[in-house]
């Protein structure tokens, strides 16, 4: 919710200054929700965490695309890309090698007290070698702006997330039905302040960009389909396949180092191909979906490293020659002045894509398990993300070849 206003913050005070508060914040945090002693605990340090987050992670793309331009630019939105698609998968990975290890007896209390030490080193790093960057001109706080689009999220993703479980009591369905009717409201807002000359959270200028918009449009299917096929397949193997959590992580390593190496070679191909490069990764991403499912029909419950292998290591590749290169579209045309805002508007899209795949996918799964099984439920909701890898696909095809 907080990371659009995140961006904007770092446009009037300063990138480097918020990314450096940000990621202290982040593990002081990270060490509250380590040390929480009991649930509710734990829930008020995460959100906490949350907003630290919010303040840190838009400044990187942000601070990138003003601090860079031409093949710098590029070879950075390619090593951004490689390393937020390689995170979101080794940090599944080394999650559960983590609770499996059960260090000094921290269970899962490791997940979040690994992360103190990274920040020690990430602070040392980011305060020798970000440079500082801000808007020329920068706009106050949409505060009306920022609690219509809170709301709205609120109303989408909590209900979703949390539906299936409590058992879709009437809370749900008024929150869902109120969705629609907050987004109409926060776009008119946004609207009136533009036209009154005011600076609007989420200006409609910037929306009216093409390259934006288009590549908005694209990341929303394609973040639906990673999150849920994460944590679908972690629940799979670990309740289906009766693997342990570090062998579940495991399975998804060759997914994890094509993705890399796709990534590092996709700006390359894009100054070559041009963006039919996306389209050619959605039609590879394609076609690894397509053996995992030929390997749970062949051998459930028998899934593991080896199965899984040659249609992890090709979706990783197809994935790889997708996210790095929307991101560099949809911030192809944001002018520098608006980096924060563009690149809060960016993650904010990414990261609720990402919340809806594991509430929609998720609870997809979960509810057909109980009906016909865990390896027909695995195949349907992985046929499910083929459809949106093809619906990203299709919509590349209206970009244009090359990208600003």
């Amino acid at each position: 919710m907080l990371l659009v206003l995140g961006g904007r913050l770092g446009d009037l005070f300063g990138r480097r200054r918020l990314f450096l508060g940000g990621m202290a914040a982040f593990g002081l945090t990270s060490l509250a929700c380590g040390l929480a002693p009991t649930a509710w605990t734990l829930v008020a340090a995460r959100i906490a965490q949350g907003a630290a987050s919010a303040a840190m992670l838009p400044q990187v793309l942000a601070t990138i695309q003003a601090a860079t331009q031409g093949p710098r630019r590029a070879k950075a939105m390619g090593l951004y890309g490689a390393t937020a698609g390689l995170a979101m998968v080794a940090g599944q990975i080394l999650g559960g090698v983590l609770v499996a290890a059960d260090i000094a007896g921290t269970g899962w209390r490791a997940v979040f007290l690994v992360n103190v030490p990274v920040v020690v080193v990430g602070l040392f790093l980011a305060a020798k070698v970000v440079p500082e960057t801000r808007s020329q001109h920068p706009e106050p706080v949409d505060v009306p702006g920022t609690f219509l689009l809170a709301a709205s999220l609120l109303a989408l993703l909590v209900p979703l997330t949390e539906g299936r479980a409590a058992g879709w009591p009437l809370w749900t369905w008024l929150s869902l039905a109120a969705f629609p009717g907050l987004v109409s409201a926060f776009y008119a807002v946004e609207r009136r302040a533009d036209r009154q000359g005011l600076t609007p959270l989420v200006p409609p200028s910037l929306l009216a960009l093409t390259s934006l918009r288009r590549g908005l449009v694209m990341i929303v299917p394609f973040a639906i389909g990673f999150s849920g096929f994460m944590f679908v397949i972690a629940v799979a193997l670990q309740s289906g396949a009766g693997l342990g959590p570090v062998d579940a992580g495991l399975a998804l390593v060759p997914l994890a180092v094509t993705f890399f190496l796709a990534s590092l070679a996709g700006p390359r191909l894009v100054n070559r191909y041009g963006t039919r490069v996306v389209t050619a990764g959605s039609v590879i991403q394609a076609v690894g979906l397509a053996l995992i499912v030929l390997a749970v029909w062949r051998s459930w419950p028998h899934l593991g490293f080896v199965e899984l292998l040659p249609g992890a290591a090709v979706a990783g590749a197809g994935q790889a020659l997708q996210l790095p290169i929307i991101f560099r579209i949809i911030l192809s045309e944001v002018p520098t002045a608006r980096a924060g805002v563009g690149a809060g508007v960016m993650v904010t899209t990414q990261q609720s894509a990402l919340a809806l795949g594991v509430a929609t996918l998720g609870t997809l799964f979960l509810s057909l398990v109980p009906g016909m099984g865990m390896r027909d439920a695995l195949a349907i909701t992985l046929s499910a993300q083929l459809a949106g890898v093809v619906l990203t696909g299709l919509l590349s095809l209206r970009l244009p070849r090359t990208i600003g």
